[in-house]
């Protein structure tokens, strides 16, 4: 089965698996050179079901851009069932997902399940209203694809674009919350 993307193939967030967020932060802005993250060591997020089952599930993100893709980092923080906490169980650490930003979450959704994909994961995260959900396309190397909703985080997430826009390499890591 061929699966397209709801929101037109574009990627707009890689999202990586990590052991340790504040060292994987460290890695990316000394060695790659991409930068400034903010970092969220708990975001609240409410409302997550993991394969049909609600799960009271704590991560730490930290997220930066580099040119228009935002790069996530994700520490698991319990072993509370995620697809984090699976992925890392099979593959270790590395690149869980494809995001792609949407204003029409409801839209997107149903764009997977015409393709008879159901999402694996979900909830809401960093506002009472902004939601999220993966879909289970493992077919290469664990990689899933996710929707974000970003009606209340276009603000947000152009703050942390601009940041990076401008960065001399100062503050590498600012803490959200």
């Amino acid at each position: 089965m061929v699966v397209k993307a709801a929101a037109g193939g574009r990627i707009d967030q890689l999202g990586y698996v990590v052991d340790d967020v504040v060292a994987a932060m460290e890695h990316w802005t000394t060695r790659l050179g991409v930068g400034p993250f903010y970092y969220l060591p708990g975001p609240p997020l409410a409302d997550l079901v993991y394969r049909g089952e609600p799960t009271p599930a704590r991560i730490a993100v930290a997220l930066a851009f580099s040119g228009p893709v935002q790069i996530e980092l994700i520490e698991p923080l319990d072993d509370e069932p995620t697809p984090y906490r699976d992925f890392r169980a099979v593959h270790g650490t590395g690149l869980h997902h494809l995001g792609r930003f949407v204003e029409d979450f409801d839209d997107a959704v149903a764009a997977y399940g015409r393709q008879g994909l159901e999402p694996l994961f979900g909830g809401r995260g960093l506002t009472a209203r902004q939601r999220f959900a993966y879909f289970d396309t493992e077919t290469h190397g664990g990689t899933c694809s996710e929707v974000i909703e970003v009606a209340e985080l276009g603000a947000f997430f152009d703050v942390i674009r601009r940041a990076a826009e401008d960065w001399d390499g100062s503050d590498p890591v600012r803490t959200v919350g």
